[in-house]
This record gives C-alpha cells, structure tokens and sequence, in this order.
C-alpha cells in the first residue's frame, strides 16, 4: 500500500491508537509475495482550483524480503503535469527495510522535480517504552520522540487479519517516514466483503497466476494527527487487496484532484517464506 507525496497527508484527532491490532506478530507475515507491480496513472478527476489541466504518470512498488530477514520496499512515483502555462515531471524515489521481529523502520526519500532534487528525508525509527522514537539524519540530524504506531507491513498486515476476521471499520496509527518523517499519521479504514473478480474485470487478468483469486475492497482515508474531529481527510486511497498483499484498482484522491492506477505488469519475484522465525 503506497501514498503519493504532491499531497500532504493528514489525520484527524478523532481517530484512536489502536490498544490490540489483530495482527498478532511476524508470523502472520509468512503468506506474503515478494512482488514487483507497475501501475499506469492517469487523472480521473480535478477541480477547477487545482491549477491541473492535465497529469499521468507511472508507479513502480518493489516488495522483497521474508518476514524473518524483514521486508524491503523500492517506489517509484513518476508524473507529468500540465498546467496550461507549464509542463512539469515530478519524481518521488523511496527505499524502506522494516524488521517486524525488531520493531524497526528505516526509510530513504528522494524527491525530484524536473530531474532537481528538492528534498531528501533519510531516517530510522524504533519501537521503545515510551513508543516510536526516530532518529533523522537528513534534511537535518535530530531525534524525535512519537507515539506508538504501526509501521507500513505491519499495518498492511493488521488491514489484512482484520479483512479475514470480517471486521469492516478500524482505526489505526501509523509511521511511514512520509514527508519530514516527524510525525505519526491516523487511518480509518473501510474494508468491504471479500469478492471475486467479475467478468467485465479487465484489469484481474493482469494479476496473473491471481487472476481468479477474491479480494476485498478497501478504502483508508488519511488525516493530519492535529486536525479537528470533523476534519475531512486531505487524501484517501482505495484499492483492491489480496490477502498476499498485492494491491491492484487503485484510485488515489487528493481532494483537488484524483489519479486512478490501472495494474499493467506483475512479476513475481519468489515465493513467501514458510519457516516460521525462529
């Protein structure tokens, strides 16, 4: 599950840390596929105050690892925008390693715009006593000390164990080294009964060797950890998801703007470890 960084994305304070995720520990990891996805994007709506008079673009989400070794994510968000006046390319790079046994999260980001690097955020986090503390080395060295989250894998995992139990609605906190990778964000996610693809489906034949496989339907809506209880979510995705973790179906919405993302190419790239971690 990816996010795109044009937006800024924000969580609302009425949203709470979840005290029991489902996900019970690294073993509920075993089932996942070491995959590399690309989506083809394209606008699907804007608004009139966005300044987009057009945009599309490609994503590229590299998952490898096994849930003892820990799982390492490469992304790639490439897009083209035009605004009447100009044409831009925009380009956000992101390496990630999270260790679910070791409750640590290291994250590299790069962020381009016309082949000039605007930004970098290079940092790691870990799990302790008081909850997640970060340590940044870049675009500045600090510490920042944050409340206990779940990081990317293993809240993809919780999103999954809740999807098997029937559960429909939940709430979680998250750390995903996104942005200045100094805060925790707040998701509320949907999940919708599990279903299989339907006959007019074209995008499930892309799935491949998953092709015929069911999916939920899930929708999780992003909110600023300091925003207003009726706050309406700055940026949602939603998407369909296997219970091996591949996404496909997405529709990113910025509220200015939407990008849907069709799945073009799936390889994959070995099968999940099975050894339980010892």
């Amino acid at each position: 599950m990816v996010r795109y960084g044009l937006a800024a994305v924000a969580f609302s304070s009425s949203i709470m840390l979840l005290a029991n995720p489902v996900w019970a520990g690294p073993e509920a990891a075993l089932s996942l596929v070491p995959h590399r996805a690309v989506y083809d994007l394209k606008l699907k709506d804007v608004s009139d105050r966005s300044g987009i008079e057009g945009m599309f673009g490609r994503m590229v989400y590299e998952f490898t690892g096994s849930a003892c070794s820990g799982f390492t994510t490469n992304f790639r968000f490439v897009t083209k925008i035009d605004t009447g006046e100009e044409q831009r390319v925009t380009d956000q790079q992101t390496t990630t390693f999270e260790n679910i046994r070791a409750g640590q999260f290291r994250f590299d980001t790069k962020s381009f715009t016309d082949e000039q690097m605007d930004k970098q955020v290079v940092g790691e986090a870990k799990d302790d006593a008081e909850g997640v503390k970060v340590e940044l080395a870049k675009p500045d060295r600090r510490e920042v000390q944050l409340t206990a989250s779940q990081f990317p894998t293993a809240h993809m995992l919780d999103v999954i164990e809740r999807a098997k139990k029937g559960e429909r609605f939940f709430e979680a906190r998250l750390f995903d080294g996104s942005e200045d990778g100094d805060q925790t964000l707040l998701t509320s996610t949907i999940v919708g009964p599990q279903q299989g693809p339907k006959l007019d489906d074209a995008e499930a034949n892309s799935a491949g060797a998953f092709a015929k496989k069911p999916y939920w339907p899930v929708t999780i809506a992003y909110f600023n950890e300091d925003a207003q209880t009726d706050s309406t979510p700055v940026y949602r995705m939603s998407f369909k998801l296997y219970d091996n973790g591949i996404t496909r179906d997405l529709i990113m919405d910025y509220g200015d703007f939407v990008l849907s993302g069709t799945l073009s190419k799936l390889e994959v790239l070995g099968e999940p470890d099975k050894h339980a971690c010892k």
